[in-house]
């Protein structure tokens, strides 16, 4: 086990928000079940807790708790999908934080295909928080060193690594309706 791996984990388990890479920017993490982490990481971003935030995986099998409620055809969409830079909209049957699926009937959930991230949430055991390590609005990080500069005071921890290959942000997909969102 990589010590900073450890230490960001253990940082989520005590209501810490961290900054980490994923497959395309910086990300801004933390437990999606502590309402006093959700609530810090609003507002170090400066977003609308209705809008709701996307949650990462290492495996698909982090999510086991929102997908017994789909169709094995809805689950074999998700797997050829995954991991990579696609998000799902799922519904959450109230199974996640209000903060987490904000104004939604559903909740967006992504597996990476970041190393680092996958070692993260195995290591936390379970999916983190991840929306771009920026205010709503503003330009989004590329780098550790960004991180520091735009949000270092305000984070309780920066898990250094590289960026995953992908050059755009993740594809948004409904998984009802099909509907592309964003991507």
């Amino acid at each position: 086990m990589r010590w900073p791996i450890y230490q960001a984990s253990q940082i989520l388990h005590h209501n810490g928000v961290i900054a980490y890479p994923t497959e395309t920017v910086w990300g801004l993490g933390c437990n999606p079940k502590q309402e006093t982490a959700l609530q810090r990481l609003l507002e170090l971003k400066k977003r609308d807790a209705q809008k709701g935030l996307i949650l990462i995986a290492g495996d698909i099998k982090q999510f086991d708790f929102l997908l017994k409620h789909l169709t094995p055809k809805q689950i074999d969409l998700l797997q050829a999908s995954w991991p990579g830079p696609v998000t799902w909209l799922v519904p959450h049957h109230g199974e996640v934080h209000p903060l987490v699926h904000g104004r939604f009937a559903t909740v967006a959930i992504r597996v990476s295909n970041n190393k680092l991230v996958q070692d993260l949430c195995r290591e936390f055991g379970g999916p983190i928080v991840s929306t771009s390590a920026n205010e709503a609005g503003q330009v989004t990080v590329k780098n550790a060193i960004q991180a520091h500069k735009f949000l270092g005071p305000q984070l309780d921890f920066i898990l250094s690594g590289p960026l995953g290959t992908s050059q755009s942000p993740s594809r948004i997909i409904d998984l009802q309706s099909g509907r592309v969102i964003r991507g």
